[in-house]
């Protein structure tokens, strides 16, 4: 699943290529061809992000609200002279604007939504740590009080929002947390130093468009779990060697999700 930069960064992208003015909106698939309707033709005033979820607002009123979940993704074409290209598999929704366009394909949800629906989208999400309004207290005092361990914690996305599997396993292995250790037992300067952390990495992330974890020091050794893929001190790399320490990486199953760290440098 897309972790909280990449909403960011959809919604810059969308925000420079179609905000300001008119977008086609279509649904070649078909599911979302009512929404598209309402939509169509309308200049889009602003995307925007939180944790995530993307809204796209529009002249009118009508707010297209998408979380991609696990499978969902966008595929940006630039308009050529030929003119649009021939949809390519099940395409949710397409937006089509002087230059570009984008298509977007399996979202957990595509829909339209007003503003009282999107106060409640966000009222269910904690703070972003990539959004300037964020109040971290209110995810320090729900972590707190909590017995869960800290590696749940924030993966809740009501806890915190944005926050997926790869940056908490990695910022809990930088600041030698151990994943188990329950939200009561975390304190008030934790948090603050993996609040301050996940601010910086998730705005690296936001810069480059991808994750970047390893610490200059640190990048020796095993290269990335797979091509193509971040540099990780422990995500997918159960078995291998911690790049501090030399211990084994471990991994376990919580909450459905698999969680990785080093049982040395964590302890």
């Amino acid at each position: 699943m897309p972790e909280g930069h990449i909403l960011h960064r959809l919604a810059r992208l969308h925000q420079r290529r179609f905000a300001g003015a008119p977008v086609a909106v279509s649904s070649p698939q078909g599911r979302f061809e009512s929404g598209a309707a309402l939509v169509d033709g309308q200049a889009l005033l602003r995307a925007e992000a939180w944790g995530k979820h993307l809204f796209h607002r529009y002249a009118r009123g009508p707010i297209v609200h998408v979380h991609l979940g696990i499978y969902g993704h966008f595929t940006e074409f630039e308009l050529a002279d030929g003119g649009l290209p021939e949809p390519v598999g099940q395409v949710r929704m397409r937006m089509v604007g002087a230059e570009f366009g984008t298509d977007l394909r399996g979202p957990a949800a595509c829909e339209v939504v007003d503003e009282a629906q999107v106060a409640d989208v966000i009222a269910r999400l904690g703070p972003d740590p990539l959004r300037g309004d964020a109040d971290p207290s209110l995810a320090f005092k729900r972590i707190v009080k909590s017995r869960k361990s800290i590696a749940a914690l924030l993966m809740d996305q009501s806890v915190l929002a944005g926050v997926g599997n790869v940056y908490r396993s990695e910022v809990l292995f930088r600041h030698r947390i151990d994943p188990y250790r329950p939200g009561v037992q975390i304190g008030e300067a934790d948090f603050v130093e993996i609040w301050a952390d996940l601010v910086a990495l998730m705005k690296v992330g936001l810069r480059r468009g991808s994750i970047v974890v390893v610490r200059p020091e640190d990048d020796h050794g095993a290269p990335a779990y797979a091509a193509g893929k971040p540099r990780t001190y422990v995500y997918r790399r159960a078995g291998d060697p911690c790049r501090v320490c030399g211990t084994a990486v471990r991994t376990a199953e919580l909450e459905g999700r698999n969680v990785f760290w080093c049982p040395s440098c964590q302890s």
